[in-house]
């Protein structure tokens, strides 16, 4: 049961690993491109791919739908970023109930957006945390822990790849033995990672370098934190903290340097609206940002 790509890692896994998929959940196809067709999600393209039958319903709520489910008569569930409550009679249905696939080290970041709070909130390491899912939101009892750093260079994008194949490995790993009853998170150290807002992508260069940098690696590629400059918007997916200071949101130089509240940063990766992704010297060739410009 999964939907984003990051849940295709772990269906591939547990395919090559030898397992029988009675089935695959996924959610709707969504309308997207230009022409606003129908698409499916790529769980759900994947599961296609590989001759598996794919059901999307758009609730497990009504009894039908939990018939459905439980006349699958499956041994297990795998559950990555599915997107969709679970209620209990389906929980209960496969034999060794449900098993969740959760980007972070639990009990901290429960919720939504794991990856890119643990990198906005300035965290070392993060990983993922292979859970026996219960009613609550990520509370079950914790079966495997697989930890990652979190390094200056590190983005979402980057963290969310790594984590999806250490995921598909733990998992793999835990249903060699999915009787195991694991351990109980613990009470304290809880945080929950809300859903990303765009209204959150803004950035504010009156923060220290440091927390800019988190901001800006924890939302690339999307939405991606963005500024004004010179009347345009412009996103930064990518920098570094330099050892520079000036007045807040003022370039330094001529090499994408600004100011932050206490020291400074240099972009290395940018988008333009309407552009795609470039690096420092590709972006500089067609839009200037010269010492002394304001960023907003």
């Amino acid at each position: 049961m999964g939907t984003p790509d990051f849940a295709v890692s772990t269906l591939s896994a547990l395919i090559n690993s030898g397992h029988e998929i009675a089935c695959v959940y996924a959610q709707p196809p969504r309308a997207s491109g230009r022409g606003l067709q129908l698409r499916p999600t790529p769980v759900h393209a994947f599961a296609e791919s590989q001759g598996i039958e794919v059901r999307t319903p758009i609730s497990l709520k009504s009894a039908g739908e939990q018939q459905r489910f439980a006349d699958l008569k499956a041994d297990a569930a795998v559950v990555v970023a599915y997107g969709l409550l679970l209620p209990q009679a389906v929980l209960d249905a496969p034999k060794y109930g449900c098993f969740n696939v959760h980007a972070s080290l639990l009990p901290r970041w429960r919720g939504a957006a794991p990856i890119q709070r643990a990198i906005m909130a300035g965290d070392a390491e993060t990983g993922v945390t292979i859970m026996r899912m219960e009613a609550g939101l990520d509370t079950g009892p914790l079966l495997k822990v697989g930890r990652m750093p979190i390094g200056p260079e590190t983005t979402a994008s980057s963290l969310h790849d790594e984590l999806a194949v250490l995921g598909s490995q733990l998992i793999v790993e835990v249903l060699q033995n999915p009787s195991v009853h694991g351990i109980n998170q613990s009470a304290e150290g809880v945080t929950y990672a809300k859903k990303i807002e765009k209204a959150e992508a803004h950035v504010d260069f009156s923060q220290s370098a440091l927390e800019v940098r988190n901001h800006i690696h924890g939302l690339s590629p999307f939405p991606g934190a963005w500024c004004m400059a010179n009347g345009a918007r412009v996103k930064i997916l990518q920098c570094r903290i330099v050892e520079q200071s000036g007045s807040v949101g003022e370039m330094l130089d001529d090499e994408l340097t600004v100011a932050c509240g206490s020291s400074a940063l240099r972009f290395t990766s940018l988008q333009r609206e309407g552009k795609g992704v470039m690096d420092a010297a590709t972006f500089l060739r067609g839009f200037s940002l010269p010492k002394g410009m304001r960023l907003t």
